[in-house]
């Protein structure tokens, strides 16, 4: 398991709203670097900022056999505007076979404990301190 198939499955089993960056590790700890800093500036933009427009891509598009030019997915709508809504870092302890533990972070609450400790990552203990809530899972067959 690795951050890109957890997200897959993070998809499917989160029931909270909000947006969401996740980090995902098998060792006991995380590097506060690996959230960079475009990445808090938009999670606290949306969360208690002027708030975060985002325009969606247009898909990719292809020629059929009929010569025509083709969308591969059709898209809901063009833009996104969100404001005061929870914002996530979402850290993942995983040991296989054991564990997923979980943790949601909110983004203010990310920030303090970053600024009140000498350490250059996060440990599992301390994410939980700092959490909002967390889930402990498996997925199961």
């Amino acid at each position: 398991m690795n951050e890109r198939t957890f997200t897959t499955e993070f998809i499917k089993k989160n029931t909270i709203n909000g947006c969401f960056e996740i980090k995902f590790t098998s060792k006991t700890s995380i590097p506060f670097s690996s959230i960079q800093e475009h990445q808090k500036a938009a999670l606290l933009a949306v969360s208690c900022g002027d708030g975060l427009s985002w325009k969606i891509a247009d898909s990719p598009f292809f020629k059929d056999p009929k010569d025509r030019m083709r969308f591969t997915h059709k898209k809901n709508f063009d833009v996104v505007r969100l404001t005061n809504v929870e914002a996530y870092i979402v850290a993942v302890f995983y040991t296989p076979r054991h564990k997923k533990n979980v943790i949601y972070i909110d983004i203010e609450r990310f920030v303090r404990m970053e600024e009140e400790t000498t350490r250059k990552s996060f440990t599992e203990q301390m994410a939980i301190d700092y959490s909002a809530f967390s889930f402990s899972y498996l997925k199961r067959s």
